[in-house]
């Protein structure tokens, strides 16, 4: 059992793992206390933290299996915020910490490479008080954390999220420079195509069709092995950099934590894999060439896109990405998935699949005089990325020259 106290830190040497506790007290009886502790070991709350992910409000991405799978990637520096009411936990907040060389961050784990953070709250957390939430959230936690970190930045939360206001939305925050796309799903194919022009969709499959049959033809191919997922997920990374090169982007899926991480994932989560990966493969004079790929990841009837690419040396006025989204969605159809979820960043191919628009914001707490200067600078570079956005020329450029720094420390790292 854990002990607490009012925000006073526990000694350096208990064991390392149970960090410090402290509670915000309710005006009246302290019988309705929130209290917080901080913990280092996601071992010693993973029975808590499984029973969280249960809830469909909870983002995948704060899951225990998704956040074990990163930190043993990365190396991370972790820190669980716990809040309670009593015995009943009310929220896990899994944070890593990233040292600058100015200031140390805490963020949610994983937050470079997830589509959506909700943290862990509890069904509790509509029980309790507004103010005293809010407290909880920002002095209470910030408390805790001071002696870890200087600022405390929250990115891409929903303010809405499943029909209902977030817990996070009570807090200040601003606009992410990029919205999440979904697609409901609606039984059947038949009846979620008819939200988005059933016709023209179902011709532009047609056409994919015939144009892949006139080479040999094409299976729709769900991994249903470790071994052929990992081999999948090798031939999207090639893929995407090609892609990348071609653009004159960086690319996201170069540093080897990041591609193990995701190896990582096909690996965890069993029975289900956190990761499945999905291809159209072809037959024929090209048998067994992969034309497109997809990472997909699944929570309940919520499933997540993660990542996808298509080989544009073959065939590539065959569609083939938009010819796997259709085949990926009207199998979730069948399986009583509810919402598709396309993730984060505005594409005209998410536009062309969707009807929901999800805005996300970034809330960003200051803990010391460094995290004060720090917030002013990320809302401020926040609010340039959402005016470079706007202008397709200046972003193309600013991408350019990410790309030439890229490729430029690739040849420096070469023997």
């Amino acid at each position: 059992m854990m002990a607490s106290s009012d925000f006073t830190l526990s000694p350096e040497a208990s064991a390392g793992r149970y960090l410090s506790a402290g509670s915000v007290a309710r005006e009246g009886s302290g019988a309705g206390r929130i209290t917080i502790s901080v913990h280092a070991d996601m071992d010693e709350i993973e029975a808590e933290w499984r029973v969280l992910d249960g809830s469909s409000g909870n983002s995948l991405h704060q899951s225990f299996d998704w956040c074990a799978a990163w930190t043993k990637t990365h190396g991370s520096e972790l820190l669980i915020v716990r809040g309670a009411a009593g015995r009943e936990p009310l929220f896990l907040l899994p944070f890593e910490i990233e040292r600058g060389r100015l200031f140390r961050a805490a963020r949610l784990v994983g937050s470079e490479h997830s589509n959506l953070n909700t943290g862990l709250f509890g069904p509790g957390i509509d029980n309790a008080p507004a103010a005293e939430l809010t407290a909880a959230l920002t002095g209470g936690i910030g408390r805790q954390l001071r002696r870890f970190a200087d600022v405390i930045v929250f990115d891409r939360t929903p303010q809405i999220w499943r029909g209902a206001p977030h817990p996070l939305a009570a807090l200040a925050g601003i606009e992410n420079p990029n919205a999440s796309f979904q697609l409901p799903l609606l039984g059947t194919i038949e009846h979620t195509l008819a939200q988005i022009n059933a016709k023209r969709r179902r011709k532009k499959m047609r056409i994919s069709e015939r144009r892949l049959a006139e080479i040999g033809g094409y299976d729709y191919v769900i991994a249903r092995e470790t071994q052929e997922a990992h081999a999948l997920l090798e031939t999207f990374f090639r893929q995407k950099a090609a892609r990348f090169e071609t653009l004159g982007l960086p690319d996201a899926f170069r540093d080897a934590e990041t591609r193990a991480f995701f190896h990582a994932l096909i690996d965890a989560g069993a029975p289900e894999p956190l990761l499945e990966l999905n291809a159209i493969r072809l037959r024929g004079e090209y048998a067994g060439r992969i034309l497109a790929v997809a990472g997909l990841s699944r929570k309940g009837d919520h499933v997540i896109c993660q990542f996808g690419s298509i080989d544009e040396e073959i065939a590539a006025d065959a569609s083939p990405g938009e010819l796997l989204f259709y085949r990926m969605i009207e199998r979730l159809c069948a399986e009583g998935v509810a919402v598709f979820d396309f993730g984060i960043g505005d594409q005209p191919y998410k536009r062309s699949w969707c009807t929901v628009e999800t805005p996300l914001r970034d809330i960003v707490l200051p803990l010391t005089f460094r995290g004060r200067l720090a917030a002013g600078g990320f809302r401020a570079i926040a609010g340039a990325k959402r005016l470079v956005k706007a202008n397709e020329t200046l972003y193309a450029f600013i991408q350019r020259q990410r790309q030439r720094r890229q490729t430029s420390a690739a040849s420096a790292d070469e023997p």
